[in-house]
């Protein structure tokens, strides 16, 4: 085993468009750079980010993000609204559903548990 350090100037893995189906505003891309996922798969860390735009999103795990640039604001299925700045940390907890606008072109460090499909 050995310890793995983050590099958040690195370059993002790869880059990729927001499906058609989910955009709401755009064309936006979206990039990331997983760092680290644990034997399970259930466990990740890395770098993402995004153009400006906004997009429909649904959440199967628990994320926590700090945002190191850029701003943001989530939208839940009931239009309350969370505004982030850079610098800030948030959670969104498996089972939110609503709209991720990237108000600025932003970046996050995440860290996901995927917890284990039932059956």
């Amino acid at each position: 085993m050995k310890i793995i350090k983050l590099k958040p100037d690195g370059q993002y893995a790869e880059s990729y468009p927001t499906p058609a189906e989910k955009q709401l505003s755009g064309p936006v891309t979206q990039y990331i750079a997983n760092h680290y996922s644990d034997p399970s798969n259930q466990f990740h860390i890395g770098f993402w980010g995004s153009d400006t735009g906004s997009w429909r999103v649904s959440y199967s795990e628990h994320e926590y993000c700090q945002l190191l640039q850029g701003q943001v604001e989530l939208e839940d299925e009931q239009g309350h609204k969370t505004l982030i700045q850079a610098g800030e940390h948030f959670v969104i907890p498996a089972g939110f559903s609503g709209i991720w606008h990237s108000l600025t072109p932003c970046k996050k460090v995440y860290v996901i548990f995927e917890p284990a499909k039932a059956g």
